[in-house]
């Protein structure tokens, strides 16, 4: 479990941002520089242009990843919570067959749910550790554009356009499909108008008045679900019974720590094996994911020696 007060130890982001290196390899990133009340170099987040940027600059420089554009409108992840996500899954996959180091090499397999127009956890996670990754999304335009990255990157990510909307693992996870683990950053809010008034309420505590503007951008599957998160991470969770023998664990982020309770009993109805909640500490943030698993502990390191 990481710090309260700092990012996972492997995290390439722990100390911060090198703009000057950033800039050299991304010269384009310069326009974006401003100074912070201390006469430090920096970008302004407020500014949906500079965080696109800032981030492409991180992957190229960090995950050499040459390319990486996507549709206006789409989310634009913040990258360094990205990545300790990644962290902690193979912290979770190592503890889980007692392994010293984080398991690298093709042969471990991730599912991302709703990999977005950006690819951004297939791209770091490829990157950190040469895992094979197989995206899924909702939204056709979104897997256009993922598909592009990766093709224009020359990278090995397969990539599935989910044709129910009302589906999560359905559809999508073919039956010779064995995947070690899942990851899902899923719509924070319960409806359209929620989305909106939560940015509005960012905008306010900044002190920028109203705004619907979104500096991390965001279309409607990727921001909101009918019922919220609680309601689309139990559908997950319903699903996942269905492919309780095809995926070591299931994870999924969770926005809300009030909302862990009501999904402890719904991991009990669905009798999981066991049950995780980890935590991710980002600067005075905390944020965390939770991961359940159908496989009792002595069966996990046959999955993981079988290849999968």
């Amino acid at each position: 479990m990481a710090s309260k007060t700092k990012l996972h130890p492997r995290n390439l982001h722990l100390d911060g941002y090198d703009f000057e290196r950033l800039v050299v390899q991304t010269p384009e990133l310069e326009a974006f520089m401003i100074k912070n009340p201390v006469g430090q170099s920096t970008v302004d987040f407020q500014d949906p242009m500079a965080v696109r940027m800032l981030n492409r600059a991180l992957l190229r420089t960090h995950y050499d990843i040459e390319f990486w554009d996507f549709p206006a409108g789409y989310l634009c992840p913040p990258i360094p919570g990205r990545v300790d996500y990644i962290h902690h899954l193979a912290d979770l996959l190592a503890k889980d067959n007692n392994l010293q180091e984080a398991p690298r090499g093709r042969h471990i397999k991730a599912l991302d749910i709703g990999t977005g127009a950006s690819l951004v956890y297939p791209l770091i996670g490829q990157s950190a550790y040469g895992w094979r990754f197989t995206g899924v999304d909702v939204d056709a335009n979104a897997i256009k554009s993922a598909r592009q990255i990766r093709d224009v990157n020359k990278l090995d990510i397969d990539l599935r356009l989910q044709n129910n909307s009302e589906n999560i693992f359905r559809g999508v996870i073919q039956p010779d499909d064995v995947f070690h683990v899942t990851m899902c950053n899923p719509p924070f809010h319960g409806s359209k108008e929620q989305a909106n008034k939560g940015t509005q309420r960012k905008w306010a505590s900044l002190g920028k008045g109203r705004s619907t503007k979104l500096n991390f951008g965001g279309r409607d599957a990727e921001l909101w679900y009918p019922g919220g998160e609680i309601k689309f991470i139990a559908r997950m969770v319903a699903e996942s019974m269905d492919f309780a023998k095809q995926c070591l664990w299931f994870t999924s982020l969770v926005s809300k720590k009030d909302n862990l309770q009501p999904l402890h009993r719904i991991l009990g109805k669905a009798r999981v094996a066991e049950y995780k909640v980890v935590e991710m500490a980002q600067g005075q943030k905390t944020s965390r994911f939770i991961a359940w698993t159908y496989f009792k502990k002595k069966q996990r390191t046959l999955f993981d020696k079988r290849g999968a």
